[in-house]
């Protein structure tokens, strides 16, 4: 029984004690149902009482005395009773929490995912980066943290897209051109430019691939080099996002935006509603009336567009393209962007409290023997995405990136990561797994079809089974709070002390015949709780990007 069955169960038991005119209704919409601090306590527990006592003019512990009753006819509780000011503790019968297990096997991938956020289409832009360098390690947090939000909010139902927002317009694209330009020229790259090895290898194959581009004219090949190392760079990214397994639905040129109209349409939509205005020659928004501390000018005196212009549109975009939420990701030098964004949303007529979300991430760094890893060999001034997974590999920095709040400084031991040993959270998850693939291979060995022998949920009663049961059913809650709450860290926080209720069960409980020994009942609802276990451990693993390897 999982905490979400056990809290239908508990409206059950109150409608009945409404109907009776026991309790004035109405029966509330959601019942919380938790974890004592104490096993002692029971397997769960309910503040309903304490909630309900107030509209029923009695004492909190009569109305838990009330549903402590009902609750102990319910199918499936073994019992109910009431403690403390008013809570009702509740254990399971063995066969109702063991009952968990066989509907993880049959669910399969499918387990944990649910409905809560079904009919919302998000929009979670999490890399806004300049097609002028690689993706760097500040990057890197929000590759593996905007696509395990994108994942736990898939699995909780949305409809999600996965946005990269190609800043590929200014001032900044002209010097990187400049740069390329000017290695390949053999000339040093102006000190405003771009340095690093990288620009010497764009260069090399811009002139392998079009070595004419030395006869255009100044002003055409800096527009030649700009563009050609534009896409080169560009490819580059891709490459290195997708081998960290960070995919995105749609690559949204800043350039589009002016392309195609989008500017002015979104000035359009702004006026309409009545928060545009002009002041100094200049074309202003309004944004002071939505909490912003200044208000942002959209057309400068000389009638160039602002990057302020270039962010409102982008938003009123991603509206215009039916997405009911639109995420922001941005790094810990962007705070100012949280008021600004939820007052463009605001004076295009959205509710800034639910259309716009804006999450800042703090900074990462990379420790080895005590010290920071500053330098990468190809970029020269950063650590850049590519060092990372060479340094530690694809799984251990996504789960290491995902595994911390984003609003905390974020400081990665390489030394650490690397490591074969249970003081590395990744690997203690993933030896899980892999433990449990090893017991099933030798339950086939065995000739032990446990899948066809029958699964009977009410021999799984010892006090480490309870647990693990216990923790198993709790991971649908655990996605829909990653999702709901975007904090995709809580999946890892749970896989690492599923695993530990794992180990402690195998250390505890025989789970295959010794020698002769024929395979009991108890020994193959033993291996359903090891499949189910395994089961949630490799759909937790793929929320969060990493591998579930079944050998290590």
């Amino acid at each position: 029984m999982t905490p979400d069955v056990l809290a239908a169960c508990v409206r059950d038991a109150l409608a009945v004690l409404v109907a009776e005119g026991q309790l004035p209704g109405p029966v509330p919409d959601e019942v919380v149902i938790e974890r004592p601090r104490s096993k002692d306590h029971g397997d769960y527990a309910t503040p309903v009482a304490l909630t309900l006592a107030k509209a029923a003019g009695v004492p909190p512990r009569s109305v838990a005395d009330l549903i402590a009753a009902r609750l102990t006819d319910q199918p499936g509780i073994s019992s109910a009773e009431v403690a403390g000011p008013g809570f009702v503790n509740i254990r399971l019968a063995a066969e109702a929490q063991g009952a968990v297990a066989g509907q993880i096997v049959e669910a399969g991938t499918g387990y944990g995912e649910n409905e809560a956020l079904a009919g919302t289409r998000i929009n979670v832009e999490f890399i806004s980066a300049n097609p002028t360098g690689p993706i760097h390690l500040g990057h890197a947090r929000w590759a593996a943290v905007g696509d395990a939000i994108a994942r736990v909010l898939e699995a909780a139902g949305a409809d999600v897209a996965r946005e990269f927002y190609i800043n590929d317009r200014g001032v900044q694209m002209d010097r990187f051109g400049a740069s390329v330009m000017a290695v390949a020229q053999g000339r040093r790259v102006p000190e405003d430019g771009y340095h690093g090895g990288y620009i010497t290898d764009l260069a090399a194959s811009i002139l392998a691939a079009e070595p004419q581009i030395t006869d255009l004219s100044e002003e055409q090949q800096l527009r030649a080099f700009r563009e050609a190392a534009y896409v080169r760079q560009l490819d580059q990214q891709k490459e290195v996002l997708d081998l960290f397994r960070t995919h995105f639905d749609v690559w949204y040129s800043e350039r589009s935006l002016h392309d195609t109209g989008a500017v002015e349409r979104a000035l359009l939509r702004l006026r309409d509603q009545g928060h545009v205005f002009e002041a100094d020659g200049a074309t202003w928004l309004r944004t002071t009336d939505f909490g912003d501390d200044k208000d942002r000018v959209l057309i400068k005196a000389d009638g160039d567009l602002t990057y302020f212009a270039s962010d409102t549109a982008y938003y009123v975009d991603k509206r215009v393209r039916g997405f009911d939420i639109a995420i922001y990701l941005l790094g810990a030098d962007h705070h100012g962007y949280v008021s600004r964004l939820r007052a463009i949303a605001a004076c295009a007529g959205d509710d800034m409290d639910r259309n716009v979300e804006v999450l800042i991430g703090q900074l990462v760094t990379m420790m080895r023997g005590g010290e920071e890893f500053k330098m990468s060999k190809r970029a020269g001034t950063m650590v850049t995405l590519e060092d990372l997974i060479e340094e530690v590999g694809v799984d251990a920095a996504r789960y290491s990136l995902i595994r911390y709040p984003v609003d905390s400084p974020l400081s990665l031991d390489l030394d650490l990561l690397v490591q074969r040993t249970n003081d590395n959270p990744v690997f203690y998850v993933q030896y899980a797994h892999a433990r449990i693939s090893s017991v099933l291979r030798n339950a086939a060995d065995l000739g032990i079809d446990w899948r066809s022998a029958g699964y009977d949920p009410a021999l799984l009663d010892h006090e480490r089974e309870s647990d693990l049961l216990l923790a198993l059913a709790d991971y649908p809650a655990a996605v829909t709070a990653a999702a709901e709450l975007r904090e995709p860290h809580r999946i890892p926080r749970y896989l690492e002390s599923l695993a530990t209720a794992y180990h402690r069960f195998y250390d505890s409980c025989r789970v295959l015949p010794r020698g002769d020994e024929q395979v009991d009942a108890q020994q193959v609802a033993r291996l359903w709780l090891c499949a189910a276990t395994r089961q949630v451990l490799a759909n937790g693993l793929a929320l969060c990007g990493v591998s579930a390897p079944d050998r290590m």
